[in-house]
Parts: C-alpha cells; structure tokens; sequence
C-alpha cells in the first residue's frame, strides 16, 4: 500500500482497497466480525441474528438513465443486507449537501429516496443533514445505513464456499457502469445504456424460500464480477472456474466496452447477484430467481473447484484459459 497517500484506487474496491482496510482498518478495529470483510456484518442480539450495513454514495453524475444518487443509496444498502441473506428493514440516511445546489434537485433526490424505499419494502427511519461551504464537496454525497433480521436457518457469507457449488449470476453485466461512463462523457453512443439499479431483496427472499442451503450472496459492486469472485476465492480458500461465454452482456455494453477497452467483468453492477449454491440445490435456485423480474437472464456461469485456491480462472471464448485476478482499483472512480 502507498504510505505517503490514498489514492483514487484505495476507494475502487480492488486490491488497493482491500490492502488498505487489512492494513489500517481491521487492526484499528480488531473484532471477528469486522475480520470477514463482508459487504455487510451479521451479528446476534438476544437470540436473534440481523444483518448491518453502512455506505456512501458520490456517483457523478447524480442523475442517470435507470436512477440517480437517491435511489442508488437505497437499493445499494437495501442490496447488502439482502447479501447476508437477511430482510432488511430499516435505514438511515445522511446527506452532505454543497452550498449552492439547487434545491429543486434535491427535493427530486429525496422523493426518489422515498419511492426507492416503498419499492424495496424498507422504512428511513432516522437520517442528518449537513451543508458544507461551495467547494468543499461536489453537489451532494449519501450515506446510508441499514439493518435487517436473517432467518433462521439461513447461513451465507464469502468464507463458505464449498467446492462443487455452482455459481449463478442473475443476469447481464457492467450496465450500470457503462452508462454512468457514458452519461459522464457524454458519449453519444448508439444503442440503450440504462444502469440496473435495483432492490434485491425480494428476489433473495425468493432464493432462500427455494432452498436455505445457499452458501454465499454477493453483489457485485465495484470492481465488478471479477472482483467479487477473487474476493470470495481468497476468504473460502478455494478455486472457482468460469465460463464465458455463458456469461450474459447486453450488445450495446459489450460493444462500449470493446470500444473503450474496458473489460465487462471489472464493471460494476448495482442490481444484479453471485449465488453459491450445492450442485443438488442449484437448479431450485436458479428456478427461483427467474421467476423474479430482475432475474429473467439468470444463468449458471461457473462452479467452486478444489484445485488452484484463491485464484479464479476463466475458459475464454476460443477454448483457452487465463487467470481474472484482482484490479488495483476501480477502472471507472465515482460510479457509486
């Protein structure tokens, strides 16, 4: 990690960010829970498990085609409670607002916040604001917080893979931050770029309704599919093989893509899933989350292997082979 200063990349959700929380973060803080390094922490109360999650949300720019910063703060928190395999159900909501922004903007903001929540089911039940002078932030930052309760039974995180589970992604990759790219360039791109912001959390609820044997959720954020899947190789201590051309990209993304030579698996996503599933529970899962709207492209892209251990290999297109490692950082800063 560079001592001297953080960089872009030490917030990009790669190998720079997860250097930075093991070197600074978790011996600052020092707990089992923390130590796991989840997307959101699981905990028991009286006998009772529940799910916490905090982030924040710096998206440029913070109107987009498919949501703006309001609804991507909602659905994002909403989503990583719902990867703990819990059913959220309240959230928190700060705003740091720049002097000067219109507040016809953000009145627009709010009742997509409000809206997000009735959509995901959860209710903002606390929040703060905060105005700093012109200059000082760019026209508004989100933090959310949220909390939800985890069925009994149900057990998932990144360190419980098992080899043989099969690994299904909900549906087509890199759309939101390809158009967050394009709207920030503004790009006049010739095909429907629409990010997928969304809540998760019913269709979870749908998956585990299915089967409670789902060992890990995750989605993928930051960094994309790539880095999800790297990060969950190195907590389960296990191999993980995919296949790509089961993997799903829309045509106008895959095309950006090509064009801008970003690769499509270090995009990140904001509505769609990883489920780790056992081979004899995988085709109830998968069954489960094609039903849901949101998860009509689902699809088996790869399976948990024993061999090569925290190390995710891809089978190309022409047959070959070659390892997806961990970015440094974000290809695409402020996409959430």
């Amino acid at each position: 990690m560079e001592k001297s200063k953080i960089l872009l990349d030490h917030g990009g959700g790669g190998r720079l960010s997860r250097d930075l929380i093991s070197a600074m973060m978790l011996p600052a803080f020092d707990n089992p829970i923390l130590a796991r390094m989840d997307d959101g922490a699981q905990l028991e109360i009286d006998g009772r498990r529940m799910a916490f999650s905090t982030d924040g949300y710096v998206v440029d720019p913070i109107f987009f085609p498919g949501g703006d910063i309001g609804s991507l703060a909602v659905y994002g928190t909403v989503n990583d409670i719902a990867m703990c395999g819990a059913v959220p159900l309240y959230l928190s909501a700060g705003l740091i607002i720049e002097e000067g922004f219109p507040a016809a903007d953000l009145e627009k903001i709010i009742k997509s916040m409000g809206l997000a929540a009735q959509t995901a089911g959860v209710s903002v039940v606390t929040g703060d604001t905060k105005v700093v002078p012109r200059g000082a932030a760019d026209k508004i930052f989100i933090h959310t917080s949220g909390i939800g309760l985890i069925p009994e039974g149900v057990h998932v995180g990144a360190h419980l893979a098992r080899p043989g589970d099969r690994i299904i992604l909900s549906g087509a990759i890199a759309d939101h931050g390809m158009t967050i790219l394009a709207q920030r360039q503004s790009l006049g791109f010739d095909g429907p770029l629409t990010s997928d912001s969304a809540p998760l959390n019913h269709m979870v609820q749908a998956m585990l309704a299915a089967s409670k044997e789902i060992h890990v959720l995750r989605d993928p954020t930051r960094g994309g599919v790539g880095t999800a899947l790297n990060e969950i190789a190195l907590s389960s201590t296990i191999g993980i093989r995919i296949i790509e051309k089961r993997i799903p990209i829309q045509k106008s993304v895959r095309a950006l893509c090509e064009i801008l030579g970003f690769d499509p698996l270090y995009v990140a996503n904001e509505g769609k899933l990883l489920a780790f599933a056992p081979p004899d529970q995988a085709a109830a899962v998968l069954a489960a989350i094609r039903t849901h709207p949101l998860g009509r492209d689902a699809v088996v892209i790869g399976e948990v292997v024993d061999d090569h251990p925290g190390i995710v290999v891809l089978e190309t297109l022409i047959g070959g082979e070659r390892i997806i490692d961990m970015p440094l950082g974000e290809q695409l800063p402020r996409i959430c």
